[in-house]
Parts: structure tokens; C-alpha cells; sequence
């Protein structure tokens, strides 16, 4: 391993890293990490859709200055990314989630939590005290153990609650392989399982998937709102195209007695996350989400970023900032706490280089005025996404 260390190229891309964490991963936890749900499409296409987008070369411009900070929920990050959630962080480095929020934390950018992770929230905080930190509740059907996550959440220090709202079944992931899911080879600090099965790997995996809430309806989101002092973010909403965003309007605007009486909606933000193999992609959808909610709730994008140039066109169609799950997690592989901290660079670094051909010197020149989309071959058109006839 030290051999072929010293001989491999160092990392230049984000895609060089999962080169790397798989050469060192063993094949079950690569695979786990690189799992998706039904035949693998929508997630590969995440990643192809971003270059259907085009930036526009502006010139004659001063950015000898740059400023690539904004301010989510109140906090400043330095970089528009947070760290999406990914689980057992364990399974690639032996300082798991505790290495990753020390990373995050001396890029000061955010940090979501899994509910999955291999240390408890408290350690995770307490490893990188001034870092962002938001925590993502899996909704179990026992209340009192939802009550009591996000009572510790809160006290630990985090600064937001991330609530996944796009599964309504169990995902069945591929390429996971036989990884063993026990509570001798998992810690799973966050998730009690006092009444699981002792009947081998097997019952244990599928208890723990059994013990969650689905699907999630707005009664869930009321109730977790109404038991927790801090904004709460829902994880999942893709388009208005699947009956999800009329939903959200409906809440804002037809029933403000009920947002005024239960507070669900004020402060919650809007993110759009990998729901794999359906039709519609994040990219894709992010423009009509960003429209439908004109303005009232920040919109974040999930799904697909590899590139700095990619971060810049997720804002330029109107996202607040991106997630970034996998690549972390290749970096972690590669090279623990340094290997993150490398990530969050080259997607610094691409991003200014990207912001410099634009003429933008901070997040707020970038509009959607830079992008031209590629709908069919040789035709170009603007990111108001105007429908472009085939002219083959």
C-alpha cells in the first residue's frame, strides 16, 4: 500500500480520488459506498447531465478579487458546499465522521450529519467545534427515539435538521454485495435497536430497515418541526413535474393559518436530492423549483456535482449551494482527514478558476445569464430552458 502510494499520480480530480479509494477500499465497502437503487441510471446520469450546460466566456472584466462565500442559515461558509450525508464513514478510515468534520470545518463549509453514522453526534461535534454542523433524522416509527435524536442534535451544537422526505419504500441498492450489517460489525450510535432479532446478519439488516417511518407525508414534517427549536431542511423535493412541489406552494399559500399555527414552513429550505431511477434529473428540475417558490425559500442541489464548473451552474440556475456525498468519501479513503480537505480544495480551486472565465468575483455575479444548455446535437439555447426543436 505505502508502495503504491508513492507512485500514484497525486489526485487532480475529484474522479481521481475514487480511482484511488478503490484500489485501497475492500471490494464490499466500495461497492456499499458506491451502491445505487434499481439499474444505476439516473445516478450515472447526475453526473453526465451537468455537462449538457455550457458557461459562457465573459471578458474585460476585474476578477483579480475573489469572494466565493454566502451565508446559509445564517452562518458564512467560505465555499456554497455542505457535505451531504453519507453513512459508516468508519469503512473508509478509522477517525470515520470525526476526520471528515475537522476537514469541513478548516475549509468552513457545512456538514450534514448522517442519523447512520459510526460516532455519536456529540463526538462528531466536539472533534470539530466550530464547523457547521446539521444533523439528518431518519424518522423511525418510535417517536420518543425521533424526540430523543433531535433533543441530542440540538444540545451537541448542531445548527439545523435535515429530514429525508423522498422514500416512501425501501431502496433496494445494487452492488452492495454481502457487506454485514450486525451490531458487532456497524456501530450505530444514533439508532437503538434494544428489540432487534438475533437471528444472524441478515434479520438485523432488515429489522433496522423495517424500523423506519415510510412513507413521510406533512404531518411528519409538522411534527418534527413542532419538536425542535431549529430550522429543519427537507431532503428530497425534485419537481412539481411529480406532484411533489404543488404541495409545497399549497402549504405556503393556501393554508397560511396552518403555517402560522404550526410553524412547519418559515424556515424550511427546500433541497433537491438523488432519487434514483426516476425520470426527471436534479439539474434538470432545478430551475422550475427554484421558480415555483419565487424567492420565499432557499433551494438547495444534491446530486451529481463533480467539478467546481458544475457548482457554478447549479448556481447559476438558482441553488443557494451543493452537496457533495461520494467524493468525500473517496477522499477519506485516500487519505483521511487530508484526503476531505483536498475535495473541498480542488472544488475551491475549480470554482475560482470557473467564476474568473465568467467575470463573476463573488456568488452573487452568477446568474443564469452565463449558461447556454445543450438540448440536441449543434443546438444551443439560454438557461430559460426554451424547448429546441430537433433539426435532424
Amino acid at each position: 500500500m505505502m508502495a503504491e502510494a508513492k507512485t500514484s499520480p497525486p489526485p487532480r480530480r475529484l474522479v481521481d480520488f475514487e480511482a484511488l479509494a478503490e484500489r485501497r477500499l475492500p471490494e464490499l465497502v466500495y461497492n456499499y459506498y458506491h451502491g445505487w437503487a434499481g439499474d444505476g441510471q439516473t445516478a450515472k446520469d447526475n453526473c453526465a447531465a451537468f455537462k449538457r450546460y455550457r458557461l459562457l466566456t465573459r471578458v474585460l472584466r476585474d476578477v483579480s478579487k475573489q469572494d466565493t462565500s454566502i451565508t446559509v442559515l445564517g452562518r458564512v461558509l467560505d465555499l456554497p458546499v455542505v457535505i451531504a450525508p453519507t453513512a459508516q464513514h468508519v469503512l473508509a478510515h478509522d477517525h470515520g465522521e470525526k476526520a471528515t468534520a475537522k476537514a469541513a470545518a478548516s475549509m468552513n463549509v457545512g456538514m450534514v450529519v448522517s442519523s447512520w453514522t459510526s460516532y455519536g453526534i456529540e463526538e462528531i461535534v466536539a472533534a470539530a467545534p466550530d464547523g457547521v454542523k446539521w444533523f439528518h433524522l431518519t424518522l423511525q416509527k418510535d417517536s420518543a427515539r425521533n424526540k430523543a435524536l433531535l433533543a441530542r442534535a440540538e444540545n451537541a451544537g448542531c445548527t439545523a435538521i435535515v429530514l429525508t422526505v423522498d422514500q416512501p419504500v425501501a431502496r433496494r441498492l445494487k452492488r452492495t454485495g454481502k457487506l454485514a450489517v450486525t451490531p458487532d460489525t456497524w456501530s450505530l450510535p444514533h439508532m437503538t435497536f434494544d428489540d432487534a432479532p438475533d437471528r444472524g446478519t441478515v434479520s438485523y439488516g432488515e429489522y433496522i430497515y423495517s424500523s423506519m417511518k415510510q412513507p413521510i407525508t406533512w404531518d411528519d414534517v409538522e411534527w418534527t418541526k413542532a419538536n425542535t427549536s431549529l430550522p429543519v431542511v427537507l431532503k428530497g423535493i425534485l419537481s412539481g413535474i411529480i406532484d411533489v412541489l404543488p404541495d409545497v406552494v399549497l402549504q405556503i399559500d393556501v393554508l397560511p393559518d396552518v403555517v402560522l399555527q404550526i410553524d412547519v414552513l418559515p424556515d424550511v429550505v427546500l433541497q433537491i436530492d438523488v432519487l434514483p431511477d426516476v425520470i426527471v434529473l436534479q439539474i434538470d428540475v432545478l430551475p422550475d423549483v427554484v421558480r415555483a417558490v419565487e424567492g420565499r425559500l432557499d433551494v438547495y442541489m444534491d446530486g451529481g456535482v463533480r467539478t467546481g464548473a458544475d457548482i457554478l451552474k447549479a448556481l447559476a440556475l438558482g441553488a443557494k449551494c451543493v452537496f457533495v456525498g461520494r467524493p468525500v468519501l473517496w477522499g477519506l479513503a485516500y487519505k483521511g482527514e487530508e484526503g476531505v480537505r483536498q475535495v473541498l480544495q480542488i472544488l475551491n480551486d475549480e470554482l475560482r478558476v470557473a467564476m474568473a472565465h465568467t467575470g463573476c468575483s463573488n456568488i452573487s455575479d452568477i446568474t443564469p445569464e452565463l449558461l447556454v444548455r445543450e438540448t440536441c446535437a449543434g443546438c444551443h439555447v439560454t438557461s430559460k430552458l426554451k424547448i429546441c426543436e430537433d433539426r435532424t
